[in-house]
């Protein structure tokens, strides 16, 4: 029985990664899988996942107009059918692709694994990400540590010019000198004032 992952995580936690080593995995037994990223996300290019060791794979671009559900089913059985559906920077979805998502699950049969941040910079959830939570048949976290000491990673600090801020529009894609994943601690050591 098909079910929905959410698996989320920190910056820097290996999400893309585990993508990407996911697919191989199936695609390495003759199963084929089909690969969807944000198309906002263009770091390394509109239809490209990649991760921090420098691996990259293909995938579908996103956008709000994209139905998810529509392609995988056109896809399915043409010629064979599709066994896994992985879908990287799931926090930028909206609340109607996740529903998609659902429906490849409920209506399809295929299990889909969503990988994405929880929440942004200031701690509230992204819409993509309130949704999974809702939705997701199984949820789980792919741990990191933080940036400044050995604890758990659970939050992200965004940097300006190399100076930590927690104002500003909830999207702005960046890498490691933009953000850096921090426990709950020093998030808070990082906003204090100083005297």
């Amino acid at each position: 029985m098909a079910q929905l992952y959410f698996k989320y995580g920190t910056m820097n936690s290996g999400k893309s990664f585990e993508i990407i080593k996911v697919a191989h995995n199936y695609e390495e037994q003759g199963k084929p899988v089909v690969i969807f990223s944000p198309a906002i996300d263009t770091r390394e290019g509109a239809d490209t996942i990649g991760s921090r060791v420098g691996m990259t794979r293909k995938a579908i671009p996103v956008d709000e107009h994209t139905d998810m559900f529509e392609i995988v089913k056109k896809v399915h059985g043409q010629p064979q059918k599709i066994y896994c559906v992985l879908v990287d920077e799931a926090q930028f979805l909206n609340k109607e692709h996740v529903l998609q998502l659902t429906r490849i699950v409920d209506e399809l049969d295929i299990p889909v694994m969503a990988f994405g941040l929880k929440n942004d910079f200031r701690n509230n959830l992204f819409e993509g990400s309130y949704n999974l939570l809702v939705y997701a048949d199984k949820i789980e976290e792919v741990k990191t540590i933080c940036w400044y000491c050995d604890r758990k990673a659970t939050m992200v600090v965004r940097f300006k010019d190399g100076v930590p801020v927690n104002e500003g529009e909830q999207i702005q894609i960046g890498g490691n000198e933009d953000y850096k994943p921090v426990c709950r601690k020093c998030y808070r050591e990082v906003f204090r004032p100083q005297s």
